[in-house]
Formats: structure tokens, sequence, C-alpha cells
């Protein structure tokens, strides 16, 4: 199985591709989808070419995005809200079952505690895939979406396991 984990942003889209076998998790590759400043349709129209070759190139089987939270800068949770459209938009588009998981979820995943800081989770994500040169913070915390992705599924899977 192949996972595309995305960490939506609307000037730096995150993302990063893990291939999962049994317990093992490798590392396929990471990078970010940029967008310039200008109007909003346009730098959308980015972000999706962008994914969509991503995903053309690499061929996941499942995606999982992180969840946008809500801040106080309302204007800008909604611009966010519109790059995590594209972001659940492209993978939807190629027939890919996308999970999705808030932001504590995912430290909690990787980390073990759900308040952790973008460098503990570079850390995290350097040890579990051992290898791995991240093109930037928000490929790292997409690969860190993917691996709690697999992580989930594994589990899910264990608990079928368990009931049969």
């Amino acid at each position: 199985m192949r996972i595309i984990g995305i960490d939506p942003g609307l000037r730096n889209m995150g993302w990063g591709v893990i291939s999962v076998d049994g317990p093992r998790l490798r590392h396929i590759a990471n990078g970010i989808v940029h967008s310039e400043a200008g109007d909003l349709g346009p730098r959308l129209a980015v972000l999706y070419r962008g994914l969509c070759e991503v995903i053309a190139e690499h061929q996941p089987t499942n995606a999982a995005v992180e969840q946008t939270f809500v801040n106080k800068d309302a204007v800008g949770t909604l611009k966010l809200g519109q790059a995590r459209g594209i972001a659940l938009l492209a993978p939807a588009a190629a027939g890919i079952e996308i999970g999705e998981y808030a932001p504590n979820a995912v430290k909690k995943s990787v980390v073990g505690v759900g308040h952790a800081a973008k460098e503990q989770i570079q850390h995290m994500v350097r040890l579990m895939l051992p290898g791995v040169e991240l093109a930037g913070p928000d490929a790292a915390d997409a690969l860190a979406i993917a691996i709690c992705h697999a992580h989930h599924l594994q589990g899910r899977a264990l608990r079928i396991k368990i009931k049969t």
C-alpha cells in the first residue's frame, strides 16, 4: 500500500508518500507544492495541478489530509479551508480513499503527545523513515500525516482480525 499525506496550505502545500508493508514503513518521496501571492483562483489551480502531478507520478492507493483548525483570523482560516478543499479534491478525483486527521491526532500518533513542536515531528519522522531527506517542515508534516494514517489502518486491520 502507498499512502500520500497532505498538509494543506495556500502558500506551501506539503506532501509525502510512504509505502506500508505490514508494520514496515518506507519513505518514497516528499515535497512542497508552492503558490505565489496573488489572486486566489490561480493559486488554487497551481496547487491542484501540482498535487495531481504528484499523485500521477507516485500512484498512492490511500490519502490522508490534515483537518483545518480554526484560528483567530477568520479570513486566514477560510483561505486555508479552500486549500484543504484542493487537498481533498485531487486524491478524490483520482479515486483514492481519503482519511482525515486532526493535528493533535497526527502529533500523538507520531510523537506520542498531542502538542508536539514542529522540530519534534521532524525528528520522529526521521527516526521512523531512516535516510529521509525532508523538503521542509510542511513536507515533514505531510509524512507525519501519512504515518498517522498507516497506524490507523494497521490498527483497524488488527481489530478486524481479532473479531474474526
